[in-house]
């Protein structure tokens, strides 16, 4: 029976198999879902898993809240399409002048397109026209995107950009400093011995001068790349150094921002003002929806023309997005990420003290990570991917959606939504628990 005749008898078409979607989207789980409440998916078959993928950092609001589905709903109902270029529109007016206030000081404006690397690609492009210099400069471990520029700045896994060279060029990466792995040995971020500065020093010499470098782009927090946490001196001696040199700082706040860390922008633990700020993910509740936040004066060396694209700050996105900042204000989503994100590091290191395999135990608000390893082997930190793999299926089978990270694939990643409790938290660490317990960490 086709699916017109199904529909005319009232019947619902079965759900077409998932081989319909290509191998390249690899599989975290084979769920299908149906719904979401909160913290938590539901599948079809009424299971529920509680979230703390987030969609990778997206869902920040929780799945579906209702004043942000209002907000959909109202606009899908008037407007679904007015290009920029066109037309305005009052949801992106609105949302263009509330992002002119999220970060401290004035001046500020914005830029919106439709995923973190569309708005990667858009400072690189305002960077080098501002300046008139050519060069971009990243950072080891960091993921900045899957475009052909993005992959040239990410260098978090080989697997994001192993094939596709050759890769837009005027691009060079620096060490960050990853206190865990260093190569003087693990040490306290507090007590950071990395030699970065040195490195950055040493790159300056070696590969590219400081004057012809546009920009240094950063992740406050490295995402994909580890959830590694820096030294409390690195982002304030960077942006002396940046301010040095004339070049600009890009912070990649793509999975850090609007309240992740326990800040608005994780830039902000440290008192650093950026010139530029990425962001995406989290600020419209799961609606495609990026940008740029830079000074006015900054924007403004952008010639018009020069940038732009169909579906950048799309209406309905636009009323996704300020009904998310309402909920991030009203129902202070900042304060409970920072709350429940030291609740959930202190469970995360008591944990630890019960299995030789937790190398490391980081995080910052509600982006939280287990390092594992093999213990005994080689100098202490040998990677054990195949035993973080087998604690994440152990959750999953607990009805536990969490993620992996870093170059070897050996930290478990753990992004709950802003809006989780006490409670949930709780019944997430003695998952966490079995789960160790039951992969043999």
């Amino acid at each position: 029976m086709t699916t017109d005749a199904r529909a005319e008898k009232g019947e619902a078409s079965p759900i077409p198999d998932p081989t319909v979607i290509p191998p390249v989207w690899s599989r975290i789980t084979n769920l299908t879902i149906d719904r979401g409440e909160g913290s938590w998916l539901i599948t079809t078959d009424g299971e529920r898993y509680l979230d703390y993928s987030s969609g990778i950092g997206v869902t920040s609001t929780g799945h579906a809240h209702p004043r942000v589905v209002a907000a959909i709903q109202a606009q899908a109902a008037k407007l679904l399409h007015g290009q920029q270029n066109i037309v305005y529109h009052e949801p992106g007016l609105r949302l263009y002048e509330r992002l002119s206030h999220v970060m401290p000081g004035e001046g500020w404006g914005a830029f919106l397109s439709n995923s973190g690397a569309e708005a990667v690609e858009a400072s690189v492009k305002l960077a080098r026209i501002a300046t008139g210099r050519p060069v971009i400069l990243g950072f080891r471990y960091g993921f900045h995107g899957r475009t052909a520029q993005t992959m040239a700045l990410t260098t978090a896994k080989d697997v994001y950009r192993g094939h596709f060279e050759p890769l837009p060029g005027s691009v060079y990466h620096t060490a960050y400093p990853y206190c865990y792995r260093a190569s003087g040995g693990a040490h306290s971020p507090e007590a950071c011995t990395c030699d970065w500065e040195e490195q950055l020093d040493l790159t300056f010499h070696q590969l590219i001068y400081p004057e012809h470098v546009a920009a240094v782009i950063v992740e406050p927090v490295v995402g994909e790349g580890g959830y590694i946490v820096p030294p409390p001196g690195f982002l304030p001696r960077l942006r002396e150094i940046t301010r040095q040199y004339g070049i600009l700082l890009i912070a990649d706040e793509v999975q850090t921002g609007f309240g992740r860390t326990g800040e608005m922008f994780a830039m902000q633990h440290w008192q650093v003002e950026p010139d530029i700020v990425v962001v995406a993910k989290g600020i419209a509740s799961g609606l495609p929806l990026s940008g740029i936040l830079a000074q006015r004066t900054l924007l403004q060396k952008w010639p018009p023309g020069t940038h732009g694209g169909t579906y950048g700050g799309n209406v309905v996105s636009c009323a996704a997005a300020n009904a998310t900042l309402d909920v991030i204000e009203s129902e202070g989503l900042v304060s409970n990420a920072r709350e429940r994100g030291d609740q959930f590091l202190t469970g995360l290191r008591r944990t630890a003290t019960k299995y030789q395999s937790i190398g490391d135990v980081r995080g910052l608000g509600l982006m939280l990570a287990l390092e594992l390893i093999k213990p005994g082997q080689g100098d202490g930190r040998v990677p054990n991917p195949e035993l973080t793999k087998g604690v994440q299926a152990e959750a999953l089978a607990r009805k536990l959606i969490v993620l992996t990270a870093g170059t070897y694939v050996n930290v478990l990643r753990i992004i709950p939504p802003l809006i989780t409790t006490s409670e949930e938290v709780e019944l997430a660490l003695g998952i966490l628990d079995e789960s160790l317990a039951a992969a043999g960490a």
